[in-house]
């Protein structure tokens, strides 16, 4: 059971760093790029994390949930906070499954959202892609993608894909 939810965790961390990427960047200028598409890399730093066991197993089932938050960083500069919800849709054998993810990044000028399904095996969760669905205030008309690569359990590398 402490494999999956460190699988779980990172792959949820991942997420959710994906998620709010593009936000972030906004926050730290991205509110003076021109329309188009912008592309910029932040890292985001989990804080809290909760693990939630739907039927009480010792391994990963259908309906369980992993609740994160945290913060994002510009280099040293902290531009936003998220917050994200990840469901377990689908089990295998081996400690594979699916998580679908649901996500929502607060910066100065607005929120971005974004969503996706990818699959964690016992490798971790390998490439993790997820589509921005929309915004609030500046980032009203938002939409892209966010790819996330997980450097430890709490900390994930983005690439934001800004369309506005």
């Amino acid at each position: 059971m402490r494999h999956f939810k460190q699988v779980l965790l990172s792959a949820a961390t991942g997420l959710s760093a994906i998620l709010f990427c593009a936000p972030a960047a906004s926050a730290a200028g991205a509110d003076s790029f021109p329309p188009g598409e912008t592309v910029f890399q932040l890292v985001a730093k989990q804080t809290q994390g909760t693990f939630v066991d739907v039927d009480g197993s010792s391994g990963p089932s259908q309906g369980d949930e992993f609740v994160i938050s945290g913060n994002l960083f510009r280099g040293a500069l902290q531009v936003g906070t998220y917050g994200e919800i990840c469901t377990l849709t689908r089990t295998a054998p081996a400690d594979e499954f699916d998580l679908q993810c649901a996500a929502d990044l607060t910066l100065p000028l607005g929120q971005l959202t974004a969503q996706g399904r990818f699959t964690v095996t016992a490798a971790g969760p390998g490439n993790i892609d997820l589509a921005i669905t929309g915004g609030t205030g500046r980032y009203r008309t938002a939409h892209g993608s966010v790819h996330a690569v997980n450097v430890s359990d709490t900390e994930t590398n983005l690439t934001v894909h800004l369309i506005r």
